[in-house]
């Protein structure tokens, strides 16, 4: 079993990464204005869907 099957049998850890991934792509709109809100989404949808961490976007396609 590899650290990322931990990972992701692991629901605690998996919010927790949600909840920073949100953070953290807040963050980078705050800090350039909006003006790359697709590029940061689409970066951290990559991260998440890698790390097998999907959710629900009903505002994504």
């Amino acid at each position: 079993m590899g650290i990322f099957d931990k990972f992701k049998s692991n629901k605690a850890a998996r919010e927790k990464a949600h909840k920073g991934s949100d953070t953290a792509e807040q963050k980078i709109n705050e800090r350039t204005g909006g003006k790359y809100e697709k590029q940061v989404d689409a970066g951290q949808q990559q991260v998440e869907d890698r790390l097998g961490m999907d959710r629900d976007r009903p505002d994504q396609q």
